[in-house]
């Protein structure tokens, strides 16, 4: 009997280790590749005109003289930050989630920036949850964010290793928001004389939109979204509506929702990972998107 329950208690310590290792390995084996390389700052302008961004950076190796395509990446209400930052915000204290796909995206062969759009207007920090009417007219997702990933695609397009008419737009929750605003024809901050995004990935975003969008949009450029079943943020059923209306106007937009998945399920630590529905959405919508974004971004138009 001790023998059985000796080589019962082994298996299970076994499989445990297994288990430990295969939630400590990273997501994507290539994004590990850059682990040690930090993101460089930069600084830009707004399209707004009058206010001055910071900007990380993740540029792919080994490319040479080539252009590439680029993704301009849009935080949420939380900011760019870790929580942990403790009032330290630079390249050393970015949330995991945007150390994560900054570095997949530059082992993915594209340049990445990640927009601060809260730091420069004295609100590093961002917001904790359900603080949404509580937050400042400067930082309105629908009014003044477009102009931010606007400001980000003229930087981009600056830069001599971006190929200009090949940059995408990711978002997550209020940047999720940020990045549907965005992709209207008509988006603050939009030059019509010039290309703007060429496709967009919207993680959890809310979808109420001030309103704005109540019958749905056709947006310029194919956008795809992700929202979890359980999310205990925003309303997955109201994206959902939006989507459907949209895409009964002719948009080239669609929606995933999986099944349990709670808001923020691709933040990659522990405490969201060890929930097997999260681990379930955050490596499908990851393959989705290496896959949309190598679609739409890998091949001029």
């Amino acid at each position: 009997m001790n023998r059985a329950r000796t080589r019962v208690t082994a298996t299970r310590i076994a499989t445990l280790v297994v288990l430990l290792v295969a939630a400590a390995a990273p997501a994507h084996p290539q994004a590990n590749s850059q682990a040690a390389a930090p993101p460089e700052r930069v600084t830009f302008s707004s399209a707004d005109g009058r206010t001055t961004l910071v900007g990380y950076v993740y540029t792919p190796r080994d490319t040479g003289n080539a252009r590439v395509p680029a993704v301009v990446m849009m935080h949420g209400r939380a900011g760019a930050y870790s929580s942990r930052a403790s009032g330290r915000y630079d390249a050393a204290t970015l949330s995991q989630r945007h150390q994560m796909w900054g570095r997949l995206w530059a082992a993915q062969g594209y340049v990445a920036i990640l927009v601060d759009g809260f730091g420069p207007r004295s609100y590093p920090q961002g917001f904790p949850r359900f603080s949404y009417k509580a937050r400042p007219k400067e930082l309105d997702e629908v009014t003044v964010r477009p102009l931010d990933a606007y400001g980000a695609l003229a930087y981009l397009r600056s830069r001599p290793d971006v190929a200009g008419d090949r940059i995408g737009l990711q978002g997550w929750s209020n940047g999720g928001s940020a990045a549907l605003a965005t992709m209207a024809p008509d988006a603050p901050g939009r030059a019509t004389n010039m290309p703007g995004f060429r496709a967009a990935l919207v993680f959890y975003p809310g979808c109420r939109l001030k309103h704005r969008f109540g019958r749905g949009y056709a947006p310029y450029a194919p956008v795809r979204v992700f929202h979890g079943s359980a999310d205990e943020e925003v309303s997955p059923a109201r994206c959902k509506r939006l989507v459907d209306r949209s895409r009964a106007r002719g948009g080239d937009i669609e929606f995933t929702l999986y099944p349990g998945a709670v808001h923020g399920f691709d933040a990659p630590g522990s405490r969201r990972q060890s929930e097997a529905a999260n681990a379930s959405a955050k490596a499908d919508a990851t393959a989705q998107a290496e896959r949309f974004f190598a679609a739409q971004l890998r091949t001029p138009q």
